[in-house]
């Protein structure tokens, strides 16, 4: 079994490399472009339509993986400085979720602390030291955390809180990793495929109409400041605070009338989840492969 898996993979591996399309940031200028060929083919052959990775293979196959970290670390600043709002984004985005693959890979199988265990699971990326703020990666020849790019890039230098519903940290709790790259020229369709996928979880989100309760991940709660630039309204919907009044009004966007007209009345109790630490890994194969 474990042979043919890796001939499967093997194969797979090549065939995407030769259908996948060209994946470019910026690419109507020559001198604007960056491929992301090499993940957009990791995307493709260790990513599953549930957004759930092959990381045991992933490992053992890691080459074009590494090769896109190299691009990043290479990747000349003047370029990047030609790129529209909407290609920068797309790169940070494609930047953090790759390097949180590269993180995963290079601690995999993840070894559980006593301690940490006590609060996430054994696979978590939490047992991972210094994981989002001591470990280094370089962009653009600079060295970086994946914290950094998060909090200090992503989240203060764009006002765009569609990023929320794409960063994928290697957890369940996480939004889906797409398993295809964030680009720039389609970066509002993305978000808006990530943002109703997301809503489709009832793990994530739900409407208890019986009970006038609305659950929410707590992505929403630990970063519903970012939604009040872009969707706050003039007046808070009633019983909601300024942030869940921002959140709830770019959620609306991506339900169908009823519900939307439901959630822009207020006068509901909104209710986080408990965030889902586990690591985001395709266990059927897992175990398959043991």
């Amino acid at each position: 079994m474990c042979i043919r898996i890796n001939i499967y993979v093997l194969v797979s591996a090549l065939a995407v490399s030769t259908i996948v399309c060209s994946y470019t940031s910026g690419a109507d200028v020559d001198d604007k472009a960056f491929s992301y060929d090499d993940y957009a083919a990791v995307l493709k052959t260790y990513v599953d339509n549930m957004g759930m990775v092959n990381y045991k293979q992933l490992k053992a196959h890691r080459e074009k993986l590494d090769a896109f970290a190299q691009a990043i670390s290479e990747l000349d600043t003047k370029t990047y400085e030609k790129w529209s709002k909407e290609d920068k984004v797309a790169f940070w985005i494609n930047a953090y979720n790759g390097l949180t693959l590269k993180v995963i890979i290079d601690n995999y199988p993840i070894k559980p602390s006593f301690f940490k265990s006590i609060y996430y699971p054994k696979n978590s990326i939490r047992q991972i030291p210094g994981v989002w703020d001591k470990k280094k990666f370089k962009v653009m020849g600079k060295d970086m955390t994946l914290g950094h790019i998060e909090h200090v890039i992503l989240r203060k230098q764009f006002d765009e809180p569609g990023i929320h519903v794409a960063l994928v940290c290697a957890a369940l709790g996480c939004p889906t990793l797409r398993d295809e790259p964030y680009l720039g020229n389609r970066l509002e369709e993305q978000f808006d495929n990530q943002t109703r996928s997301f809503l489709a979880n009832p793990k994530k989100f739900m409407i208890d109409r019986k009970a006038g309760q609305v659950n929410l991940s707590p992505i929403f709660k630990w970063f519903g400041h970012d939604f009040t630039n872009k969707y706050g309204l003039a007046k808070k919907l009633p019983g909601l605070s300024k942030n869940e009044t921002a959140v709830i009004n770019f959620l609306s966007r991506h339900l169908d009338k009823n519900d939307r007209d439901y959630l822009m009345k207020g006068n509901f109790r909104i209710r986080y989840s408990k965030y889902d630490w586990s690591l985001n890994e395709q266990l059927i194969q897992v175990k398959m492969l043991k």
